[in-house]
């Protein structure tokens, strides 16, 4: 049985997730990971079935709430949604103007974060090997890809939530940066701000169908195939690095739906370079320090969760 002090840090742990998926380039799925409610989280969706609705369209409320795990959902998603709507206009306002030390407490954060998964790696073998060159190789491959201007309706609103959400809950691929890619990022958050009901009830519908269908499949395959997927998820973690690295160079820009010009493309230099390409400071000690504080805000949950381990 959880106490109220485990509730409570639950619902932060949920809030760190909430704060991830609002930035490009970082995974809820990742503060999952690595505050160690991963699994029961993935469970606990996939137990949202055809079974458990039975119950609940009988009135078995109780045996309904049992069933799906209610009470570690329902703090989890609160700490979302808090955080999703009372951190969307900071985290924006934080990456326009200090973009480098939040870019690199996240690249300390991730980088900390694939060693620890790897460590979970019993048994290393030719498959579980190519897993993991593999995540390096797709993750780096999606932070290189240049984004797209698409439409606005419901239908695209709808399936742009199902593909978010698939990427969120899979650590090293970020759902902020899917949205990024199929051009719906700043609409998003636009809607969020100005709680666009409409639009965010119609994500949200889309989000809710692709993470029960994902989540099956996620779930069965960590069951049957748990190496060489924990591989995987590491080489997603270490291939998004090159998202998150602090310095870049805008190489082209992009004319948004408002009419504005945005970047498109960047690449990453190093911090000696990122002064000679913009004349601006790289603000390499802050950097440093952000890093380390990302490392050691992972290492500090890493070991909180294993000293609850016994009660969850």
């Amino acid at each position: 049985m959880r106490t109220t002090k485990d509730y409570l840090l639950l619902y932060l742990k949920g809030i760190s997730m909430g704060a991830a998926d609002v930035i490009p380039g970082v995974s809820g799925g990742t503060i999952a990971f690595i505050s160690g409610i991963y699994e029961e989280l993935i469970d606990s969706i996939k137990s949202i079935d055809i079974e458990a609705f039975k119950l609940l369209f009988r009135f078995q409320i109780i045996s309904f709430w049992e069933k799906i795990n209610g009470n570690f959902l329902i703090v989890v998603l609160a700490g979302i949604v808090t955080s999703l709507l009372s951190l969307a206009k900071l985290m924006t306002y934080l990456l326009e103007h200090h973009p480098i030390p939040v870019w690199s407490f996240f690249f300390g954060l991730i980088l900390v974060s694939s060693p620890l998964i790897i460590r979970d790696i019993k048994k290393w073998n030719f498959a579980t090997v190519i897993m993991g060159i593999a995540g390096v190789a797709i993750a780096y491959s999606i932070t290189i890809l240049s984004p797209t201007e698409t439409p606005t309706h419901f239908p695209f609103i709808f399936l742009s939530g199902a593909l978010a959400i698939c990427a969120m809950i899979l650590p090293g691929i970020s759902g902020a940066f899917i949205l990024l890619l199929i051009g719906k990022y700043e609409y998003m958050i636009k809607a969020l701000i100005g709680f666009d009901i409409p639009v965010i009830l119609v994500f949200v519908t889309g989000a809710f169908i692709g993470l029960l269908a994902f989540s099956r499949l996620l779930s069965w395959i960590l069951t049957h195939y748990r190496f060489p997927t924990l591989a995987l998820l590491a080489g997603f973690m270490i291939g998004s690095l090159n998202k998150v690295w602090p310095w870049k160079e805008i190489t082209a820009f992009r004319i948004n739906s408002e009419g504005l010009q945005v970047p498109a493309l960047d690449r990453s230099i190093l911090p000696a370079q990122y002064f000679e390409k913009t004349g601006h400071d790289p603000l390499l000690f802050q950097a440093v320090l952000f890093v380390a504080l990302g490392i050691f805000l992972v290492v500090a949950i890493e070991k909180i969760a294993s000293s609850l381990k016994t009660k969850y």
